[in-house]
């Protein structure tokens, strides 16, 4: 069941970087980006933990999809703890747009639905 979840979750995010782009749903565009921050950081942490499955299962995406997670969590996680006041100013990403956001949005969704595969294999 947890594989399927992965999947669906993987879809909804990867929907809800999909549609900004596309100029579908406007409203999302709207999304505050300390909401997007959080979601990034908790599919990212998700991602991890389906990606460790993989690894123990010996499948090589496993790596990949770890490194995508860890790339995830620093993007996530870095600017939430400065909007805590901890860590130096540059912890903010205030260059990232939303644009980048909705790329790793999709980046994340995609590898956590080959996750509902790949955790199997």
């Amino acid at each position: 069941m947890r594989d399927w979840i992965s999947g669906i979750a993987g879809a909804v995010i990867l929907l809800l970087g999909l549609f900004p782009l596309m100029g579908k749903f406007d409203f999302l565009n709207n999304l505050p980006v300390i909401l997007l921050i959080w979601i990034i950081s908790g599919a990212g942490f998700y991602l991890m933990i389906n990606s460790i499955i993989e690894i123990t299962n010996s499948n090589i995406i496993g790596w990949v999809s770890f490194g995508v997670a860890i790339g995830a969590l620093v993007i996530g996680i870095f600017p939430l703890l400065h909007g805590f006041g901890i860590g130096p100013s540059w912890f903010e990403f205030a260059w990232i747009g939303r644009t980048v956001y909705n790329l790793i949005f999709i980046i994340e969704g995609i590898f956590l639905m080959i996750a509902t595969f790949a955790m199997e294999l």
